[in-house]
């Protein structure tokens, strides 16, 4: 894999609020503020790998990362969360709404409701609720909000009906959201992964039969011929967070190295 250059962009002092912060892209987006001298909460329902992180990366940077433990689908712990990132730094100056999760792919008819429900509160549900009760503090700090959508959002995907839904919603709703926050000064975007090395990958891979051969074929569908990486990601997030990015609101930032272009096999792969 080719060297990842940093942006050298800065976000010093601060406050950045990332759901779902301890692993995969939100690790990655922890990480990046980090070391643009930011100071960051994050947060997810298991307390040990969330204040390793935390810990990891207050040594590290010149700002201070905290954990909270929240469950997202759970819209008090969400209240709950933004009032001790208050308590603590006094403000909010960028939301990413980055927790959610994948459900295994399967067919719509093996679907339940209570499956819909399940993955449209935990991926939707929380950023309309993060948003509303957040906005109070961003429009005093005139900071802006990231969600975190799916490429598949725009192209679908295979196994996914509920999962893409949920994506799709949440590029609606940026886009709606960003108009009505502009008089606030408060900028709202969405970024778009496609084929992320997120630590859910590198579990599909090692527990699937066909192990590093799907990671291969994955690497395979992208004109640079290879999948993306969290702290990549998280990159893109500080740049429209910060100032250099203060002409962009309601849009859809794509990172995804280019797989959805061009023509492909499209011969459905049956949930592998």
């Amino acid at each position: 894999m080719s060297t990842i250059k940093r942006s050298g962009l800065t976000y010093e002092d601060k406050v950045v609020l990332i759901t779902g912060g301890s692993k995969g892209i939100g690790s990655g987006c922890a990480k990046v503020f980090i070391d643009a001298g930011s100071n960051v909460v994050i947060c997810a329902r298991n307390e040990e790998p969330g204040m390793q992180l935390s810990k990891e990366l207050t040594l590290k940077g010149s700002g201070e990362c905290l954990f909270q433990v929240c469950d997202v689908s759970q819209p008090d712990e969400i209240v709950e969360l933004i009032n001790f990132t208050v308590n603590h730094f006094g403000r909010i100056d960028c939301l990413i709404n980055n927790a959610g999760f994948h459900p295994p792919h399967k067919a719509i008819d093996s679907f339940t409701e209570s499956d819909l429900d399940q993955v449209w509160r935990a991926n939707f549900v929380s950023q309309f609720v993060a948003c509303k009760y957040a906005l109070p503090y961003l429009r005093k700090t005139q900071g802006s909000i990231i969600n975190m959508g799916s490429l598949v959002a725009q192209i679908g995907q295979e196994g996914a009906t509920t999962y893409c839904a949920t994506k799709g919603a949440i590029s609606s709703f940026t886009k709606s959201l960003a108009i009505e926050e502009a008089p606030n000064n408060v900028r709202v975007n969405a970024v778009l992964p496609g084929n992320i090395l997120s630590d859910s990958r590198v579990q599909f891979e090692q527990s699937s039969s066909e192990g590093a051969e799907i990671g291969k074929w994955v690497d395979s569908t992208q004109p640079i011929g290879r999948s993306g990486t969290n702290e990549e990601t998280g990159q893109v997030c500080l740049f429209l967070a910060s100032d250099v990015s203060s002409y962009i609101t309601g849009t859809e930032v794509i990172v995804s190295g280019g797989s959805e272009l061009g023509y492909g096999t499209k011969y459905p792969l049956k949930f592998i």
